[in-house]
């Protein structure tokens, strides 16, 4: 057990950002979470965060995952104090970090997440973890699945995943497995390029737009200058920056004001216990 006092690091807040979708409220402040193939239950009151993991897999792996090296505070810090929209957005939202998260996961996922919400999004990454995943045993003794490799999707037929819920979107992902299973598409490569470039071999994949490569970019690469927009941010585009987003300001950190200005449009209006 690794216990941390963290500022800026809100459980709730980074479960329900929509940039991951294996992580689930168990309890008031509880919470488990799947990435890959590791399994780790989590508590936090107040500032204080408890990782159920011994230091080497906490210091190896879950420090980076949760960008906790990041003092996030500097990014809030370079909010114009006279964008009141912002500054609203990030004190709503001043939990949530970008995670780092694995990139094979994170392509499936927001292949999945086209014309889809989180909850139906967790539901269908559920499934194909359920009936393609490598079963693993938690610390507790209770079985857990690891996301799918590429592999064990690539032998799949095109439409095989409709009955995971996937829709359309089955032959996108199956598609992509194929493609990272036969050695066309190099994930390695993929993650040791800059942003840009890195965004234009994500777009080659079949069922990639604009908005999942940025998606892709922002959560598993880590680029930071990536600013998926979809419906939920165009609609505080039209609304607040008439004239554009000032990137240039928030340069190597438009990502982090993406996520406020999200999670901000996604629960500000509704009943929502948001600590």
């Amino acid at each position: 057990m690794i216990q941390k006092t963290i500022d800026n690091f809100n459980l709730k807040q980074i479960c329900n950002s929509g940039q991951c979708f294996r992580m689930n409220r168990q309890g008031e402040n509880q919470y488990t979470l799947i990435a890959k193939d590791k399994y780790l239950e989590l508590e936090q009151y107040g500032k204080e965060c408890i990782f159920h993991c011994d230091e080497n897999n906490f210091e190896n792996f879950w420090k980076k995952y949760f960008d906790l090296e990041e003092d996030y505070s500097s990014y809030i810090e370079k909010i114009n104090p006279k964008d009141a929209y912002l500054v609203s957005a990030s004190g709503f939202g001043n939990g949530i970090r970008i995670l780092h998260q694995d990139l094979w996961e994170m392509i499936v996922s927001f292949l999945i997440s086209q014309q889809n919400n989180i909850v139906r999004i967790r539901r269908c990454i559920q499934n194909i973890c359920e009936a393609y995943g490598e079963k693993k045993i938690n610390p507790n003794g209770e079985i857990y699945n690891a996301f799918p490799t590429p592999e064990a999707l690539a032998r799949l037929q095109e439409d095989d995943l409709k009955e995971c819920n996937l829709g359309y979107r089955s032959k996108y992902v199956v598609r992509t497995a194929e493609s990272i299973a036969s050695g066309k598409t190099d994930l390695k490569y993929i993650g040791s390029l800059p942003y840009e470039k890195a965004k234009e071999e994500l777009l080659q994949l079949f069922g990639v737009g604009e908005k999942v490569a940025d998606c892709i970019c922002l959560f598993a690469l880590h680029h930071l200058q990536a600013f998926p927009v979809d419906t939920h941010i165009n609609q505080a585009l039209e609304k607040h920056y008439k004239k554009g987003f000032p990137k240039s300001r928030y340069h190597g950190c438009q990502g982090v004001m993406q996520q406020y200005i999200f999670y901000y449009e996604l629960y500000k209006d509704k009943s929502y216990d948001n600590k």
